[in-house]
């Protein structure tokens, strides 16, 4: 059987829709493409597997495809063409001399797009592919929206992650600013929040890890964490620089007034989470500010809080913020070395520190040292204990 593309002269035949005209029988290919030589170009195939051919190398836009042929039948041939990439796209309509309702349902089912009996009129005929071509445009126009949204939503959720980052950055940096606000005032703190952050960090990552609060400690609980840590000592900022630059040691009311920024940073903090939706990370920031320096025996301040009575986030910054403290140089005292740091703190424990906290900064101890290698003292600069 030949396979024929046929379209009058002078015509550009790339403006032209393309029907392809699958039948067993030359008499109907012939009529089909007179009926349709005026206005489409037309190729021919005489059953499902030539037809399938046609597909790759002459790219219809529309198939009359007779349903009774040998081998695969009409309706195999539609639901191969359907399932293709992109093969709904690809008008069918199936032709037949029957027209039961069982053959035309099984038709719709295998994916047709229209029905057309045997014979052909040929005003009706070309009445019936005008419409089906719209019925493709409508389908083609649809595609595009479709692809152009699909674009556009892209471009809108890359452009929201973007904005997301930004204002989580902004929220950051701003907070850590705050926190630097009240540092500032003491110039020999130097960079003691970066560095209790991160050792805040490492001891909560081991707490959930080897237990035993591994089920206190999530995503959120070591996101909030990073957060907030920084923001323990933020109620300093209420402390008059008499009192909290005073080199020697405190008077019991000096004291009694030093104590007061747990409060006032506490206070704070909760006033600002309220002025959001979920106060977020600034909860566990005021919880931080009032109780990192409750002890676990409940000697401490401001509540006299002990063991798990005292938040969980405070007992670990208690331990980070001692830690960096005692191997930091203040107006007071000079630097312990860390090894100096690490008895004291081990000493302590059960009742300054939780045990389970200390446990976790002697497993890693090893990763707060690299953390602090360029601030840390060696052995010979400490002072005697």
């Amino acid at each position: 059987t030949t396979v024929r593309r046929i379209a009058p002269k002078g015509l550009d035949r790339n403006m032209r829709k393309r029907i392809l005209i699958v039948d067993d029988d030359p008499a109907n290919r012939a009529i089909l493409i007179e009926i349709l030589r005026d206005e489409f170009d037309s190729a021919e195939a005489s059953n499902g597997e030539e037809c399938l051919s046609r597909m790759r190398d002459f790219g219809p836009d529309l198939i009359l495809l007779d349903i009774m042929m040998p081998g695969m039948d009409g309706y195999e041939v539609c639901r191969r063409i359907k399932s293709m990439p992109n093969g709904g796209l690809t008008l069918i309509a199936l032709v037949s001399g029957r027209s039961s309702m069982d053959e035309r349902l099984e038709g719709y089912e295998a994916g047709a797009d229209d029905y057309i009996l045997k014979p052909f009129n040929h005003n009706e005929m070309i009445a019936r592919v005008k419409i089906l071509f719209r019925l493709r445009g409508t389908l083609m126009d649809l595609a595009r929206a479709n692809s152009e949204a699909h674009v556009h939503n892209n471009e809108l959720e890359r452009l929201v992650r973007e904005r997301a980052a930004e204002v989580v950055q902004t929220r950051d940096v701003t907070v850590f600013a705050l926190a630097k606000l009240a540092e500032s005032r003491d110039p020999e703190t130097g960079e003691h929040l970066e560095r209790m952050r991160k050792y805040s960090q490492l001891l909560a990552e081991e707490l959930e890890h080897s237990g035993p609060y591994t089920a206190d400690i999530d995503a959120t609980f070591l996101g909030d964490l990073y957060l907030s840590s920084p923001l323990h000592d933020i109620g300093k900022v209420g402390i008059p620089d008499v009192i909290l630059l005073k080199p020697g040691r405190l008077s019991t009311s000096e004291f009694e007034i030093m104590q007061r920024h747990t409060l006032i940073g506490a206070e704070a903090l909760e006033e600002a989470a309220g002025h959001t939706a979920s106060g977020g990370f600034l909860h566990m920031a005021a919880r931080i500010a009032r109780s990192h320096h409750e002890r676990f025996d409940g000697s401490g301040y401001p509540d006299g809080l002990a063991g798990l009575d005292i938040p969980l986030a405070g007992r670990i910054v208690a331990l980070a913020d001692v830690f960096d403290a005692l191997t930091s140089v203040r107006v007071y005292k000079s630097a312990f070395t860390p090894e100096v740091a690490k008895s004291m703190i081990d000493n302590e424990t059960g009742k300054h520190f939780d045990p389970a906290v200390v446990e976790a900064f002697d497993t890693r101890y090893e990763d707060f040292l690299k953390l602090g290698e360029k601030h840390l003292v060696a052995p010979k600069q400490s002072l005697a204990v």
